[in-house]
């Protein structure tokens, strides 16, 4: 360990083998070694004394839309970044849609990278994304590292980014199948969407209403009876229903590949306690009611849920009308889902440990990093969050980095406030202060 140039000490540190007092030495951005928490220190590192503040793996958040470039004034890849250091998060995975252009060829997905490349604080990789008419796309772009492709079974809510109806979902899947890439879907029926009772207004009753548990049940059941078929890997979106969550145990049981994730707002917030008027809650599944989160976490609990993403997805604060049929949705959790998260898995008995699994650990499996992310250990990339996860602070907006700083999360106490975020062994952020952008873009390399 002659070359060491940093050693991270801590009382907790949270590895693959539990949470124990450990010395972390890092050399060339990476982890060389996780020694006893008393060890010396190796000839020429640098000691940074952590004392009780937890130290995690830096998290990996599979679902994220940038907007960047085309919807710069939605979000941007030097906003988006510094949230996401800010609440702990190291890697993100960039959505394909709401940015113009799409990430559906490779010189989209080349555009996407020479915006990013200088503005990107964190670590970045791309989803690429299944259209009706670009099936000759999807294997260029696995060929040029995009992690996986994305497709709407119901309208995006963007015009340049249509969905599959029965027949190009087929198509998409057989073609990614062929080259064994990973389809993700947003699974909500179409014709049961447009068959529920659409009442614009203020209600969040009337909203909650209009995206109803079948629209994402028929959909889900339909991606499996696909992806059975073919012997296709995908991977559920964004779950908000639990009725879904019987049929999803028993096609793993079967040998399907399917995989699913859901978000902090529907582990921490409920359908209940939504305003009238109140669209920043809005999102597509929506928020359901305090019964069916429970539900969730219990899936969680016994890994029929695999991840939690923030599928984060941000728009000018003039869209969020007090209209929950016309206003955007999508919910800004970038620098807070490990909060978020993390405030309410605490009440429900879970440790850090199991944050650590679904928000790091299990996300990066499901995008083949974890190689080299996802946990502390030797060998992976020297990325951490430093957690005081006793302290308690009142979500503010304007102190978010987020470009349009509207949040669901407004005036609630949460625990768990991010000290430092690390990046291959720098630190990026502390204590709200930034560096220069360090990340990188990610490419698939399996």
């Amino acid at each position: 360990m002659s070359d060491a140039e940093l050693v991270l000490r801590s009382t907790r540190v949270i590895t693959p083998e539990g949470t124990r007092a450990a010395s972390v030495v890092v050399a060339g951005g990476t982890i060389t070694a996780v020694l006893p928490h008393d060890a010396p220190v190796p000839e020429g590192a640098r000691l940074e004394d952590l004392g009780d503040h937890v130290l995690l793996p830096g998290l990996v958040d599979t679902h994220v839309h940038v907007n960047d470039p085309g919807r710069t004034e939605w979000e941007g890849f030097w906003t988006a970044t510094r949230a996401a250091a800010a609440g702990g998060i190291t890697t993100l995975v960039d959505m394909p849609l709401n940015s113009l252009p799409p990430t559906t060829t490779v010189p989209h997905l080349r555009t996407k990278q020479q915006v990013a490349a200088d503005k990107a604080h964190i670590d970045v990789g791309f989803w690429g994304g299944a259209l009706p008419d670009n099936v000759k796309e999807l294997r260029p772009l696995h060929e040029a590292g995009v992690f996986g492709f994305k497709a709407f079974l119901s309208p995006s809510g963007v015009d340049e980014f249509p969905h599959l109806e029965q027949g190009p979902l087929a198509r998409a899947m057989a073609e990614i199948a062929a080259f064994d890439g990973l389809l993700i879907v947003h699974a909500e029926d179409p014709h049961l969407l447009a068959s529920a009772p659409q009442q614009p207004g203020p209600k969040y009753a009337d909203f909650l209403a209009s995206r109803p548990r079948d629209a994402e049940d028929t959909a889900i059941a339909r991606l499996i009876r696909e992806a059975k078929a073919l012997d296709a890997r995908v991977h559920v979106l964004h779950l908000s229903s639990s009725d879904a969550l019987p049929m999803i145990a028993e096609a793993r049981a079967e040998g399907v590949r399917i995989t699913v994730e859901t978000c902090p707002h529907y582990l921490t917030l409920t359908a209940e306690e939504v305003p009238d008027g109140a669209s920043e809650f809005k999102c597509c599944p929506p928020i359901r009611e305090a019964a069916n989160q429970d539900l969730l976490w219990q899936a969680l609990a016994d890994g029929t849920i695999d991840c939690v993403v923030t599928d984060h997805s941000p728009s000018t604060a003039d869209l969020k009308t007090d209209d929950f049929a016309t206003a955007w949705g999508g919910i800004s959790g970038l620098q807070l889902s490990l909060a978020a998260v993390w405030t309410e898995a605490r009440r429900r008995g879970h440790g850090l440990e199991d944050v650590v699994r679904w928000m790091s650990a299990r996300t990066s499996t499901l995008v083949g990093l974890d190689d080299r992310k996802g946990a502390i250990a030797v060998g992976r990339d020297a990325d951490f969050a430093v957690l005081a996860p006793d302290e308690t602070f009142t979500v503010d907006p304007l102190a978010l980095q987020h470009r349009n700083r509207v949040t669901a999360y407004a005036g609630r106490t949460l625990h768990g406030v991010v000290k430092s975020t690390w990046l291959r062994g720098q630190r990026i952020v502390a204590d709200g202060e930034f560096t220069e952008p360090k990340g990188r873009l990610l490419t698939r390399t399996n």
